[in-house]
């Protein structure tokens, strides 16, 4: 559900990056509070009448009293990013959907490591502010890479934490694209280099959960070479924030569509059923009779329309955001869903 909120702070973090605070009234408190690591979608409205959508984690600490703030980076040609960075302004109102999201950490004592490349660094703040503050027992790494150190988003809280919890959080810097006096050498994070890496800087099967974050080229590297390191998958979580044009372009598997197929979807406790037009993703088939269907993305990056596959058989076009857990329990993304069967159920309400 949307929700409009007040901007309260528009902080200029880079010279392309953004942090924008929203004021939330108490009335909604309860709504907007947020597990570390969850996001929220934007929506405005463009110039043509367009709704324009887009997912941003939130990367201020969980608390009692919601604090949303998330970063915004700037996006070449993108719709929501031009405006947020250009346009925005303190006192503006923006449609805001409550949090949500599985890239979560609930804080437990405990050995936790993040990779994080650019803006991925959003949600890992939230779950590394979090957890060093709520459980004394817990211990925090953090591996992040970046173009350059001027385009490093949240360069001062991320010294905070170094600086306030010495002893219990730990932080390497790979910059991509320049040479730095000291430390690493530059250069990207790959696999190769990261299991290379991360041995040296920590134990690595000591660590009880690992939170990969960035564009899917880090990610994915990261994931082969901690699996390649001996770690199991369900200690491993990610979140692909960014995916280039080669591989969104191709999609991951065939989507072949059924013709004359009918859709069963329940969501918010009510069910429809809706033939769906050849061709068209599930999730355009709910859109035309329930506005109030869960989307962002819509190219399969951001899981908010994640919905669990009852029965039929549906293929997707690709896949960024599901966990192998999900997969393997039914869940599929409906932006991506085409029906295979003539007869398809899912429910978002599970």
């Amino acid at each position: 559900m949307f929700h409009p909120l007040r901007v309260s702070e528009v902080e200029r973090l880079t010279d392309d990056a953004i942090a924008l605070s929203f004021e939330v009234p108490r009335e909604l408190r309860e709504a907007f509070l947020h597990t570390p690591g969850q996001h929220i979608a934007l929506r405005r409205t463009g110039a043509d009448g367009e709704e324009i959508r887009r997912t941003y984690s939130i990367c201020a600490p969980a608390g009692p009293e919601p604090a949303l703030r998330v970063g915004v980076r700037l996006v070449e040609g993108g719709a929501f990013s031009t405006y947020a960075f250009k346009e925005l302004a303190v006192g503006d109102t923006v449609e805001v959907m409550e949090p949500m999201g599985r890239f979560v950490l609930e804080p437990r004592p405990g050995y936790f490591a993040a990779v994080v490349g650019g803006s991925g660094i959003t949600p890992v703040l939230s779950i590394a502010s979090t957890l060093l503050a709520r459980e004394p027992l817990a211990r925090f790494c953090l591996v992040r890479s970046d173009r350059t150190v001027a385009s490093t988003m949240f360069l001062e809280e991320v010294a905070d934490l170094k600086d306030r919890y010495p002893g219990r959080f730990q932080l390497v810097t790979v910059v991509s694209r320049e040479e730095q006096q000291a430390g690493l050498p530059s250069g990207q994070l790959d696999r190769e280099r990261l299991a290379r890496l991360l041995p040296s800087v920590l134990p690595v099967a000591d660590v009880d959960g690992w939170f990969l974050c960035g564009p899917l080229g880090l990610v994915a590297g990261a994931d082969r070479a901690l699996r390649g390191l001996g770690v199991d998958r369900s200690r491993i979580h990610q979140e692909i924030f960014h995916v280039d044009e080669a591989a969104s372009a191709a999609p991951a598997r065939p989507a072949p569509s059924a013709s004359g197929s009918t859709l069963t979807a329940t969501l918010g406790g009510r069910s429809g059923r809706w033939p769906v037009r050849d061709g068209e993703p599930l999730l355009e088939t709910v859109l035309r009779a329930r506005a109030d269907a869960p989307y962002a993305c819509r190219g399969g990056v951001c899981g908010t329309c994640r919905t669990l596959l009852v029965s039929g058989e549906v293929a997707m076009d690709r896949d960024f955001a599901l966990e192998p857990e999900e997969r393997e329990a039914g869940y599929v993304l409906a932006c991506q869903s085409h029906a295979v069967t003539p007869e398809v159920e899912l429910d978002f309400d599970r």
